[in-house]
């Protein structure tokens, strides 16, 4: 497996210390001499990315199925996970990874477990990505993915009654752009977002990217560098599109989830979101998640802290949409 190169931090401003499994990983990393994901050309990032990724049992699912939808600009490649043969819930999923790497293979893991733990069809969307696809592609073909799972819930098994969006970091952003588009396109209903410690603040300058800047596997420089190539027009930026927490009326938007790590650059701007929806009014629920960082979502087969966060994202799953746990 490649490991990318950081710089272990003592911090002394923190309440809680880094989760130990999770500070071996880190002092693991930074005993490795290699490269940073944004000192390379973009498709050796992308390889890094996959080969990075924890090597873990699979979890079984009933089944596993690739397959293509239409969306604005041509075919969008989805894999669409089973629990049974049974009719479920449908859930649409958007990978992380800074809208520039990350794909099916690498959020794989991920999807299982919501598909197992939730009871739910999972749709897992290839988004285009970003430099050769910049701002507003990413957020048009999961706005696309939705309606197709939405208008496809008896093709694909699925229950009726809305289907719920989430993502993890990139994924969380577009699970967020997507309920906005949804609400202010007179689009699909959406049971419920998942958001797992979602980028919803281009501007970079609240207080948790300044204590956890460098050290904590993303980085201020990182987070600099995807949003350079997924959005290089800086006054673009403000789009609420690109940036959720900019949308003036939040109200009406379906009920969240939000998770945050505390070493986690985007901890504040996630938490600032909740928020801004609990006062329009949304029904939100917040985690931060001590002593983790960014990440830990699909390290939940090897950190026991986690593990609660996968478990508390199905058991929300199971909640919107009304299945017993």
């Amino acid at each position: 497996m490649l490991l990318i190169k950081i710089k272990i931090k003592k911090r002394k401003d923190k309440t809680m210390p880094l989760e130990s499994a999770t500070a071996a990983i880190l002092a693991h990393i930074a005993a490795e001499a290699g490269p940073e994901l944004y000192d390379m050309a973009v498709t050796e990032s992308r390889e890094m990315y996959r080969e990075m990724q924890p090597d873990l049992p699979e979890i079984v699912v009933y089944s596993v199925a690739d397959t293509t939808i239409e969306g604005p600009a041509g075919p969008i490649p989805v894999r669409i996970y089973r629990p049974s043969a049974a009719p479920a819930p449908v859930h649409v999923h958007f990978h992380g990874g800074g809208w520039v790497i990350g794909d099916l293979d690498t959020h794989d893991r991920d999807c299982r477990e919501i598909c197992a733990g939730a009871d739910c069809i999972v749709v897992a969307v290839d988004y285009r990505l970003a430099p050769e696809h910049i701002f507003p592609a990413a957020p048009e073909d999961c706005y696309a993915a939705l309606c197709w799972a939405t208008a496809n819930k008896g093709l694909l098994g699925g229950l009726p009654g809305p289907v719920s969006v989430g993502g993890d970091s990139a994924g969380g952003n577009l699970a967020a752009a997507v309920a906005l588009m949804a609400r202010d396109r007179n689009g699909p209903a959406i049971a419920m977002q998942l958001l797992i410690y979602p980028v919803i603040d281009a501007t970079m300058e609240s207080e948790s990217y300044r204590d956890n800047a460098d050290g904590y596997l993303l980085s201020r420089t990182m987070m600099a560098w995807f949003w350079d190539l997924y959005c290089p027009d800086v006054d673009l930026r403000a789009d609420p599109l690109a940036s959720p927490i900019t949308a003036e009326d939040l109200s009406t938007l379906p009920p969240a989830l939000m998770m945050t790590a505390e070493f986690d650059p985007l901890r504040d701007e996630g938490e600032a979101y909740a928020q801004r929806l609990k006062a329009a009014g949304v029904e939100v629920e917040v985690r931060r998640f001590d002593g983790l960082v960014h990440g830990f979502f699909s390290q939940a087969g090897i950190i026991e802290a986690a593990r609660e966060g996968v478990d508390l994202a199905v058991k929300a799953l199971r909640k919107a949409h009304n299945r017993a746990s």
